[in-house]
């Protein structure tokens, strides 16, 4: 068995350069040995678990969908708003839910204390995560690479 103390955990931050999304994060999964980049299964594990707050007036990150991910969310304390492809709807503690492959999502802190979660995900290889707002791919494999492409025919440069 392997066992940590949620308490014994140090968070990790990140704060986009102006300031609009922000969280800090306590990654469980990784204390308990997780190896996110492994394409071996037994390294790789299951599924993901993170703590994440949410500081007032900001968003976790910017509105978005994986092409395969599936997300769990469990409200612990504080409340905000998720936005999805069917507009908005209130959260607050003790509230769950989920989104599965291409369902955008984005988390919002619009409360007056910090919003913490549980985030569960499968992170399966190769999913790739689309940005609706801004029209920009992440590069798979990547989680620091971005791309806009223009539509094009299949046959495009090929003939």
């Amino acid at each position: 068995m392997k066992k940590v103390n949620i308490r014994d955990l140090p968070p990790s931050s990140k704060t986009s350069p102006k300031g609009k999304f922000s969280r800090s994060v306590v990654d469980v999964s990784i204390a308990l040995g997780r190896k996110p980049e492994s394409t071996d299964l037994n390294e790789r594990q299951p599924f993901d678990v993170q703590i994440c707050r949410i500081p007032p007036g900001v968003s976790r990150c910017p509105y978005h969908s994986h092409t395969a991910q599936w997300e769990y969310f469990h409200v612990l304390s504080g409340s905000g708003t998720v936005r999805h492809k069917d507009g908005a709807t209130r959260i607050e503690r003790d509230d769950a839910f989920l989104f599965g492959p291409d369902e955008p999502h984005q988390l919002i802190n619009d409360g007056l204390e910090d919003l913490v979660l549980y985030i569960v995900a499968d992170n399966p290889i190769g999913d790739v995560c689309y940005y609706p707002d801004s029209q920009k791919w992440q590069v798979p494999g990547r989680s620091d690479q971005f791309m806009r492409s223009e539509p094009l025919d299949y046959y495009d440069g090929e003939e």
